[in-house]
């Protein structure tokens, strides 16, 4: 089962969120994700949640060959 500090990784005001809230929240609810950028994600791919970010096909290539990448040290 993965794991992750969700203080690491979302911005103060979402810590203390459930799951479903924090996947059907603006991207700017993770840390360092402004809602500029949010609006930039939407105008360009139009990802509008947490949810749409991780199922952008663009973010799960990048992913995969980065983990290509990884295996082959």
């Amino acid at each position: 089962m993965a794991s992750i500090d969700l203080n690491n990784v979302l911005d103060k005001s979402w810590a203390d969120k459930s799951l479903p809230e924090i996947l059907a929240a603006p991207v700017s609810a993770l840390k360092g994700v402004s809602d500029r950028d949010g609006e930039l994600l939407q105008e360009a791919f139009g990802v509008k949640t947490v949810a749409d970010l991780a199922d952008l096909k663009y973010m799960r290539w990048a992913q995969a060959l980065a983990a290509l990448d990884i295996s082959a040290k």
